[in-house]
């Protein structure tokens, strides 16, 4: 499991989840392995990828076969406060949960959560504003400088300039602009 993090697939993530869950949690119930000490990290990084992929639903369900104990550990503790944050929308709590990992494969689970923040509040933003200036959004987007978000808009083209000679960013979607 922990070498796919370093491959970045999601699906294996999936598989390897489900495997460990289906396969491996039957025989330590039943004494015929012992418990795995990644058991914690794997599962917390299931519940981590399904946040990144906002699909809250399932992270509910998957926190309901976890164990009382299993809720008391730090990987799992991490992924339901992210999730906690992130539905109250305290995105900033969350971006520097990123400091906090307990463990290193988080890492990359946390960069995907932070554009999946900030790709939430541009898909928001594009509906409340008509445009605003580089220094909000930045702010907005939750980014420390200029040069991330212009990373970030020339990566998605989620915001275009309105002139050259501007410095406001009108909101506007890949698909508005076609």
């Amino acid at each position: 499991m922990l070498k796919t993090i370093q491959v970045n697939s999601n699906q294996e993530i999936e598989g390897q989840a489900f495997m460990l869950r289906s396969r491996f949690e039957p025989q330590v119930e039943f004494g015929r392995l012992p418990p795995s000490p990644q058991e914690y990290p794997i599962l917390g990084l299931n519940l981590l990828r399904l946040l990144v992929q906002n699909r809250i639903a399932e992270f509910h369900t998957e926190l309901e076969l976890l164990s009382a104990s299993a809720m008391e550990n730090n990987c799992i503790k991490h992924a339901v406060e992210l999730e906690q944050s992130f539905m109250e929308g305290a995105y900033n709590r969350v971006l520097s949960a990123r400091q906090t990992v307990p463990h290193e494969t988080y890492v990359y689970f946390m960069d995907l959560l932070a554009k999946t923040i900030r790709d939430e509040i541009a898909g928001c933003s594009e509906k409340a504003y008509d445009s605003l200036s580089i220094n909000d959004v930045r702010k907005i987007l939750l980014f420390s400088s200029d040069k991330e978000l212009f990373e970030y808009v020339k990566e998605l083209n989620l915001l275009t300039v309105c002139s050259a000679h501007s410095e406001h960013f009108v909101l506007a979607s890949p698909q508005l602009n076609t």
